[in-house]
């Protein structure tokens, strides 16, 4: 089926570089569920994983991603940054003029990080590689790449006010966290993974967004190359 929903897409509009969305499929424990939902839901990531409903321009991902002998040729392959080769693979062949797109029926069974400690390991690297992508590639940097690390520091802003009787910020994240419980209870139509979706969310946040701001930090203040500061996410 995956092969020829890519097959009916690249006949009706070719382009040299595709990928689907994720899903999560029955068998999945309910923490992987979770975790899929929190990489692909509009409410945590922007839904740049999850398909049609992505905020942002699709970058294809390397666990769903083809792309032709000549654009890959092209750029060179991959880097050696890693997490992070598959948005500076699909960065640099934008930049040499070739085209991607989403193929929303083209979707994988992404079986994640079947615990929390990994999970946050994983997010956090990802975290960490996105200030050296945007020193690479200036202009694919957005501000939507620091809402992670904004949120994470809005909630200790939200505890410490909370002390000082200002309740009003802290009642915003518990009206987030409400959405996003019937949000995922909705999709997944099981209460346990709603529960926990919360809790793959927060990882996920305070993952990301402390190795997002650990990151800038070194690579806007320091003068070493990011494979010297951070040698363990890049191949040797």
């Amino acid at each position: 089926q995956y092969l020829t929903e890519v097959e009916i897409s690249l006949t009706q509009e070719f382009v040299h570089c595709f990928g689907g969305p994720d899903a999560a499929h029955t068998s999945f424990s309910n923490v992987q569920k979770a975790i899929n939902y929190a990489m692909t839901s509009i409410l945590s990531t922007g839904g740049i994983r999850g398909g049609k409903s992505s905020v942002d321009k699709f970058q294809p991902r390397s666990f769903n991603m083809g792309i032709s002998k000549e654009a890959f040729e092209k750029v060179g392959g991959y880097g050696k940054i890693h997490p992070g080769e598959d948005p500076d693979l699909t960065i640099r062949i934008w930049n040499k003029g070739y085209d991607t797109k989403l193929i929303p029926e083209a979707f994988v069974y992404h079986k994640r990080r079947i615990d929390w400690n990994k999970f946050f390991t994983q997010v956090n690297k990802f975290g960490m590689v996105r200030p050296i992508l945007n020193k690479w590639h200036p202009g694919t940097a957005k501000i939507t790449y620091w809402f992670p690390a904004i949120f994470c520091l809005g909630f200790i802003t939200a505890l410490i006010l909370l002390s000082l009787k200002i309740v009003l910020p802290l009642v915003l994240y518990v009206i987030y966290f409400g959405l996003v419980f019937l949000d995922s209870w909705v999709k997944n139509k099981n209460l346990s993974v709603a529960l926990l979706s919360i809790i793959a969310i927060c990882i996920q946040f305070v993952g990301y967004g402390f190795g997002f701001l650990k990151s800038s930090f070194w690579i806007n203040f320091s003068s070493k190359k990011p494979e010297t500061l951070f040698p363990k996410l890049f191949f040797n």
